[in-house]
Parts: structure tokens; C-alpha cells; sequence
């Protein structure tokens, strides 16, 4: 069995796994922000840095996350019940 080097049945959906991971991780962290889950405010210049081996100037950046509380409570709640009949085996289905 001699293996196709331009079969891309496994190599093209790598590809498309890491577009849906990162797609869904901006959609995570623009709900979070929308949500006000987080504010950043950034203060100083805001351009990109020169092209030199020195870089360039970094913003001061500021993040504040949201306070989230995780916790447990006691509650009783009504559970429905189901009571299925199975049908008698008269022979009926085979006709």
C-alpha cells in the first residue's frame, strides 16, 4: 500500500480543528467582555513599535477582572416520574 503525499484527508482537517479553537476563543473572551466580565484600559502611546533589534514602547496595561463566587446550596426540588407500559407480545407487529 503505497501512502499519497497529497491525500488530505487528515492534514486538511488539522487546519480547520485550530480555526474552530481559535474562532471559539475570541467568541468566549468578546462574551466575557460584553458581559463585563473584564475591562482593559491601556494608557501611554498606543503605536506599534519601530522595526529595530531595540523593539519598541509597550503600553501600560491595566486589566480588572470580575469578582466570580462559586458556592453550594441545599434545595428540594420535584423530580417528574415516567412509567412506561411495554406493549404485550400478541403477535401483531409480525403481520
Amino acid at each position: 500500500m503505497n501512502a499519497n503525499p497529497h491525500d488530505s484527508s487528515t492534514s486538511g482537517n488539522t487546519g480547520r480543528v485550530v480555526a474552530i479553537i481559535l474562532v471559539a476563543a475570541v467568541a468566549v473572551l468578546a462574551l466575557a467582555w460584553a458581559l463585563g466580565l473584564f475591562n482593559v484600559d491601556a494608557s501611554g502611546k498606543l503605536q506599534a513599535p519601530d522595526v529595530k533589534i531595540e523593539g519598541g514602547e509597550v503600553p501600560d496595561v491595566q486589566v480588572e477582572t470580575a469578582d466570580v463566587s462559586v458556592g453550594t446550596e441545599t434545595a428540594t426540588i420535584e423530580v417528574p416520574t415516567v412509567d412506561i407500559d411495554k406493549p404485550g407480545d400478541d403477535g401483531s407487529a409480525n403481520r
